[in-house]
């Protein structure tokens, strides 16, 4: 698969992932009036569900048997390091720079989104 098209369904899934992720948080911290961090640990959890799914079967496909459970494990320590990225970006920008809290989870989509990319392409889903 050509790399281009990689990134155009990582852009497609990433982009599912981001409105699961801002409909969460909209609901959670708008709506129920749940705390910023326990809305964006709720749906960065959902996302992740969703996500695995896609970047197994039509991001990062492969015809050799692959060991699901592993993939997991792999996906799992993308996702912290990912998540992590976003969480200390966020947490940066809300408690030291004052920046809005919505505005704040939206950048924070990408740095979570590099960091996940590369570490699934590079690590949980490499090509031979």
């Amino acid at each position: 698969m050509k790399e281009s098209t990689r990134i155009f369904r990582f852009a497609v899934i990433g982009t599912l992932n981001a409105l699961i992720t801002a409909a969460t948080v909209g609901i959670m911290m708008g709506v129920l009036g749940i705390h910023y961090l326990a809305s964006n640990i709720t749906a960065y959890a959902l996302a992740q569900t969703h996500n695995f799914l896609w970047c197994k079967f039509w991001i990062f496909p492969t015809d050799k048997k692959s060991n699901t459970w592993r993939q997991v494990l792999l996906f799992l320590i993308a996702f912290g390091m990912a998540y992590l990225a976003q969480f200390l970006f966020i947490v940066m920008l809300v408690e030291w720079l004052s920046c809005n809290e919505y505005l704040a989870q939206f950048l924070g989509l990408f740095v979570y989104g590099a960091v996940n990319f590369l570490m699934n392409k590079k690590v949980t889903f490499p090509q031979t």
